[in-house]
């Protein structure tokens, strides 16, 4: 079977992006924390995921935590759209939502970031070990510029 230069760069072309997403998530760097430890106690958050009456939000769009706080974020999608929750400094998010605007179908199952399908639950276990205020959004292209964006300050 022989395989066309075209379709050779193209499969290039895919798997070096998905080598590079999956690098990004990897747990070298996460500009928002870090993973956190199952063993430990957290304080339960539930986000709701809505895209009702042409608005797309999280509620709650805020959330106060403390340096070193733990927080097990139930994320529940209650819109008619596939939404995900990523969790990250805005100048970080706002990379990866450049790079979703060029793979808008990207699946995420990270530390920090879950793809969520209507009427299903993610969860997120996540320890705030750095002070300063972080972004939670949808970077599914249209998403967060419609709205669906919260932040978490941490103190």
């Amino acid at each position: 079977m022989k395989i066309s230069s075209l379709t050779a760069a193209a499969v290039a072309l895919l798997l070096g992006t998905a080598m590079f997403a999956a690098a990004a998530h990897e747990g070298k760097h996460f500009s928002a924390g870090e993973p956190g430890n199952p063993k430990k106690p957290a304080r339960t958050v539930t986000v709701i995921m809505s895209d009702s009456d042409g608005t797309m939000r999280f509620v709650p769009d805020r959330l106060d935590a403390k340096k070193g706080e733990q927080v097990h974020f139930i994320i529940q999608n209650k819109g008619a759209l596939k939404h995900e929750f990523t969790l990250a400094s805005v100048k970080d998010n706002d990379k990866h939502a450049e790079l979703m605007k060029k793979y808008p179908d990207m699946e995420h199952d990270d530390p920090n970031a879950k793809s969520v399908d209507p009427g299903k639950t993610a969860e997120i276990l996540w320890r705030f070990s750095k002070t300063g205020t972080f972004e939670f959004a949808c970077l599914i292209p249209g998403h967060r510029e419609a709205g669906m964006h919260g932040t978490v300050a941490v103190k």
